[in-house]
């Protein structure tokens, strides 16, 4: 993210002759992956200056996307190179990426409103510098309306004087749906992007989304998967910075701000070690996946190239592999974007797998995502914990639609079941855990490896082999529902308890707690977890919530959610 900077001093370097820029897009379109393509997006933000650290000069940052772009043309790779307004009007940059070949290399809009942009839409600057990152003013979400068409009409105007064109990907941290949607009709955008799911890093949170890939947002808030094609706009928004699947959501529990594992070139563990890296994209192509899987590549340029070259140097070369073995898509985010389009009408459901961890670990984990709804599920140490369950309701408004935010930080959430991080502490983790009665005393109930099949379209099935009895646990996640069976011959008095850290009791949403619903309310929201098959009850051993089988067996309808 935008926080940490590290220092280079600027270096001179030669001009690079496009002619070695061809690009072998053909190839990597030949075969398609059994569970669905596996898409790669290099995305390379660019901004002009960096007033946090005056050894980052214009110079340097203009130097590190030279860097990245003769990286990039060595591996024949394309991608897209995003411009913040006051980079787009400097002729070096005009210069450096006119020259690279269309159609395999994108140019859009990164939307972050630096003062050259608001000065020229005829608005006063409110910023501490020409670039001020704080969301009030650096972000759409600190303009009216009004004045978010006015800074659009003069970034899109100006974009197409320069390049001929208007753009057709337009992303940033986050973007709030009347710029999306104004974007959408007048300039007709194919694509956009926001932060990964992320809690008070840098003073932005985004929790509870579409964790990955990409979904179609709610007229009334960015942040929120539609579930209807009529209250979507259609532009899909994808996941930039490609978590840690497994580490990433706890990393930093119990604190104010999240930590960050990802694929960012510029962090240590993360997309600058080798061994985090081979990982990652091992599990990305080799496991199951429904519909398609999505990682985005790149590096903004403030972090500077002497930070990101190691791990810039080995990711490219890997995704030229993968590609070239026909095990991953580079494309633009335009094409994707089209391509989301053209496949899907409302947003899809799909997952990100993995079987197994960096070595020396033993965790496994499973993400699945509708229109509906997205829950994570965590196998540690033999058991299994549900640790996140976030519900999906296109109704649900963001406050930043119809007025301007007056805070230094911006908030998205969706609607909260299960909160794995918000309800945890260091030493006491939130999550809902499957347990039984065994001689009078609650016992975990343990088990071997999963196993992930796709067994039709838009559900994902996982097998949990148990040892606490013969036995296993089969759980079935579908676009609206999520079903779960015990099998087994023996006779086993199972369930669900949910648990929280103590100081988290007021964060709950849980109104009443009926046998076939839960009602809930969070940010003045109204909602209900509904049972199918199954029943709620409140227990006494300090569980917050328990769910019984019916016949060995719980459904849950996540689709129904308007109480």
């Amino acid at each position: 993210m935008i926080s940490k900077k590290i220092n280079i001093s600027p270096k001179p370097i030669m001009c690079l002759a496009v002619c070695l820029f061809c690009l072998n897009t053909k190839a990597q379109s030949v075969k398609v992956m059994q569970s669905g393509p596996k898409i790669v997006n290099i995305v390379n933000f660019i901004r002009l200056l960096e007033p946090r650290d005056a050894k980052i000069t214009q110079d340097v940052l203009y130097q590190t996307v030279v860097k990245q772009v003769e990286i990039m043309k060595k591996y024949h790779l394309g991608g897209t190179f995003l411009l913040q307004y006051d980079a787009l009007m400097d002729k070096r940059y005009q210069t450096l990426l006119a020259g690279l070949p269309k159609g395999t290399i994108e140019i859009g809009a990164w939307w972050e409103i630096p003062q050259p942009l608001v000065e020229n839409a005829g608005m006063k600057w409110r910023g501490r510098y020409p670039w001020d990152w704080r969301a009030n003013i650096g972000f759409s979400t600190g303009y009216t309306p009004v004045e978010r068409e006015k800074i659009i009409d003069v970034y899109f105007t100006d974009f197409k004087k320069i390049f001929g064109y208007y753009p057709k990907t337009v992303a940033s941290w986050f973007i709030d749906a009347y710029s999306l949607n104004y974007m959408y009709e007048k300039y007709h955008i194919v694509a956009s992007a926001n932060c990964k799911d992320q809690y008070g890093t840098d003073g932005y949170t985004l929790w509870g989304g579409y964790w990955n890939q990409a979904y179609y947002p709610s007229k009334i808030n960015s942040y929120m998967p539609a579930q209807h094609a009529d209250k979507q706009i259609p532009v899909p928004i994808f996941r930039l910075l490609s978590s840690d699947p497994v580490r990433q959501y706890d990393t930093g529990l119990g604190s104010t701000r999240q930590g960050v594992i990802t694929l960012e070139p510029v962090y240590k563990f993360g997309g600058g070690d080798s061994t985090w890296v081979n990982w990652f994209f091992k599990s990305f192509t080799d496991e199951k996946s429904l519909g398609f899987n999505y990682t985005q590549a790149g590096q903004e340029n403030s972090f500077t190239w002497d930070a990101m070259k190691k791990g810039f140097e080995l990711q490219m070369p890997l995704i030229a592999k993968l590609r070239d073995e026909h095990k991953v898509r580079v494309e633009t985010m335009e094409q994707s974007g089209t391509w989301f389009k053209k496949n899907y009408k409302v947003t899809p459901a799909t997952s990100f797998t993995v079987t197994k961890d960096i070595e020396g670990s033993d965790l496994k984990t499973a993400w699945f995502n509708s229109r509906f709804y997205r829950i994570n599920i965590l196998w540690e140490h033999h058991t299994l914990r549900i640790r996140d369950i976030h519900l999906f309701d296109e109704a649900f408004p963001s406050i930043y639609e119809t007025q301007a935010a007056t805070s230094n930080e911006c908030i998205f959430y969706t609607l909260p079941i299960v909160d794995g991080y918000i309800w945890s502490r260091r030493n006491q983790i939130a999550g809902l855990r499957i347990k039984a009665m065994i001689d009078g005393k609650d016992v975990s109930v343990e088990g071997g490896d999963p196993k992930f099949t796709n067994t039709t379209a838009g559900t994902l099935h996982v097998s949990w082999p148990l040892t606490t009895v013969d036995g296993s646990l089969e759980m079935e996640m579908t676009e609206g529902k999520l079903k779960m069976n015990l099998l087994s011959k023996a006779k086993l008095d199972w369930y669900f308890d949910l648990n929280i850290a103590t100081t988290a009791a007021a964060k709950l949403p849980f109104q009443n707690i009926n046998a076939t619903n839960v009602e809930c309310k969070f940010e003045n929201t109204s909602y209900q977890l509904k049972a199918v098959k199954g029943a709620f009850s409140k227990p006494d051993n300090g569980a917050v919530l328990r769910l019984r089988p019916q016949a060995n067996s719980i459904v849950l309808d996540l689709a129904d959610v308007v109480k």
